[in-house]
Formats: structure tokens, sequence, C-alpha cells
């Protein structure tokens, strides 16, 4: 499997299925930290030993597949672009601490994308998988088999008393973060998320944007995953994470009827508003896409907007990002060509459906 791979298409293979309450969680991610016995955590461990974790690696899982997770591509950070770190950035391949630590930094990728390994990130192994919609059960279990293969030849640091040890204290325990990925226009739209998240931290859960810790929730895509990892079993926190998120599905599903009840005709002209502009606008920043991709997704699940597909949003909230524009354009835009070339990507894309 090459980096081209990984390039050439903005929605992963996993993406284009549907799952459970798909309509409201476009995605469900758990996240493993670990660390090896023998060795300083990457803050502090010598370069070398870094590196010899990073060709331990490559030797042992480069190219090999697991179940259903095939022909694992292994990709050194120091050897990429700046545009192509982004692009995995933004297909959340990588993470954005894992692109800045390019000396001793790797990936370990599946073929369909829904797992990867990061090597020295902030710990020696960041093990993530992905699964459609709300399947945060089904991800926690082939994530823990994917644990179980590395453990067959890693000896983990843990700790009887206080389990994984990690870089950071608050992934100490289980070393488990636990998110769903979730659109919700119409909790945005009344006021009501924030209202919500005050209530939602409360719980020792956090909401972030698309990208994470420090990222803005644009186009009404909202992270919400927990913060507690030591005290509870990997289960109990899926559990309780479980919960308030199907709060927030009920609560999302019923502003969107009320919406509709109390300001159809307002809501109809604000979609296909959203839609026009997308439809024929020769130039459009990136937040300005983000916010109307969001009005059309939600016409699309409203039955608006017929005959389009609900994987748009998914698709071109990645295809219309600065490193995948520069990616297709093979070259460095400015700005303005960046707005330039998003706004023709969405035409482009948007005829597809007709």
């Amino acid at each position: 499997m090459t980096l081209q791979h990984f390039m050439n298409d903005a929605i992963s293979p996993w993406m284009r299925e549907e799952g459970p309450d798909s309509d409201i969680v476009l995605s469900s991610r758990i996240r493993l930290a670990r660390n090896f016995a023998d060795v300083s955590y990457p803050i502090l461990a010598e370069v070398e030993k870094l590196e010899d974790i990073r060709g331990f690696f490559e030797k042992e899982y480069e190219n090999k597949s697991f179940h259903e997770y095939k022909d694992f591509a292994f990709l050194k950070v120091k050897n990429l672009t700046a545009v192509e770190k982004r692009v995995l950035v933004e297909k959340h391949l990588i993470s954005p601490h894992l692109a800045k630590h390019a000396q001793t930094a790797a990936a370990l990728i599946s073929s369909n994308e829904q797992v990867s390994v990061m090597i020295n990130e902030e710990d020696h192994i960041r093990i993530q998988l992905y699964f459609p919609g709300f399947q945060l059960n089904k991800a926690l279990e082939e994530a823990f088999k994917v644990d179980d293969w590395l453990e067959e030849e890693i000896n983990y640091a843990f700790d009887e008393t206080r389990g994984y040890l990690t870089s950071c204290p608050t992934n100490v325990g289980t070393g488990l973060r636990a998110s769903v990925m979730m659109h919700l226009p119409a909790l945005a739209m009344t006021k009501q998320i924030n209202r919500m998240i005050p209530s939602i931290n409360q719980l020792g859960l956090v909401v972030r944007g698309i990208y994470g810790e420090g990222s803005e929730a644009v186009g009404n895509i909202f992270q919400i995953s927990n913060q507690i990892t030591l005290g509870k079993s990997e289960e109990d926190i899926v559990e309780d994470l479980q919960s308030v998120v199907k709060q927030l599905i009920d609560h999302e599903r019923r502003a969107r009827s009320r919406i509709m009840e109390q300001s159809g005709t307002t809501v109809e002209d604000r979609i296909y508003r959203a839609y026009g502009v997308l439809e024929y606008s020769r130039i459009i920043e990136s937040k300005e896409a983000a916010r109307c991709l969001s009005n059309v997704r939600l016409g699309i699940d409203l039955g608006i907007i017929k005959n389009v597909s609900r994987n748009i949003l998914n698709e071109l909230m990645i295809l219309t990002q600065p490193g995948f524009l520069q990616q297709y354009a093979k070259r460095t835009l400015t700005a303005n060509e960046r707005d330039v070339l998003r706004a023709s990507l969405i035409r482009e894309r948007l005829q597809l459906e007709k």
C-alpha cells in the first residue's frame, strides 16, 4: 500500500457505509494510548530509542494484515511533504500533534483507513479505530483485537494499580479515548447546544471541534469524548458516553421536528439558499462552505433535498480543506486560489448528484 492510496480520495472507504443513527452521528472512534515498558516516553526518550521503536513497527507490521484490516502501510512522517501531512490530518488518519513531530514519528494505516496506529506521538503507540454511525461498542471490541495483536510482540508499560501508563496523566488507567462525531444543526440553530455543553462537561465528558482539542466546531459538527480514563473500565467509560450521546440524538431529533413545525418555510429557505450558494458560487471560504454544507445535509436528512447523497457532508468537508485542495491542484495555493478551487470542486461534486 502506497501513500498515494490515501491521497486520492477525500472520503475513506468505511465512511461510505451507513451506520446506526447516521443522520446525526457521523462516526464513532476508539483511541488507545500505549507505551513500551522499557523506553522513556517520547517527550523524554533519546532519539535513537524512538527510532528503534519506529524501525520495529516498520519491520514487524508493514504490509501486514489483521482480520479485515488489510495491507497496513507504514509512513514515516519525516518523508511526507507539508501538504501530505495536512491531508492525513484532514482525513483524521494522523493527529496534528504527530504531524509536528516528524523526526521519529510514523503511522501504520490499514488500506480501508479504518485503523491507524500512530507511532511516537505523545505516547509510543496511539491505536485508533473508526466505525460509521453510532457504533461505540463495536469500535471498542475491534480496537481490543488490534491492541491484543500488537501486544503479542510488545511489552506494554502497565501497573497493576494504575493500569496503562501514559505520557499525560489524564490518559493513565485505560488509556482510552472514546468519541463520536455528531452533526447537531438544529441544536445549534436553537442555541440549545450552548446550554448543554457545560452540563456535558460536568459529566466528565468534553465537547470539541472536528479535529479534537483546540479545534473549532465548524459546520455544526461536534466531537463528544470522555475525559476520565482512571478508575473506570473501558466498558463503563463507553457506556457513560453512549448514554449522553443517546440523549443528544433525542434532543437533536426533537429540535429538528420543532423547527419544522414552527418555522418550516424559514428552515426550507435557509436550506435552499445554502444549496444555491454551493451550486453557483465561484469563490467560497472554508467556514462559509462548512456552514452551507451543514444546512444542505440537514435538508437531506429532513427529506427536503432529494437525490443527493448523505455522504456529501463527510466528503466535501474533507475535500474542501486547504491540504486536500493543494493536493488536488498539485501546487501551493494562495488563500484566494483555494477559495476559487473550493467553489469549483463543490459545483462539480453537486453536478455528479444530478
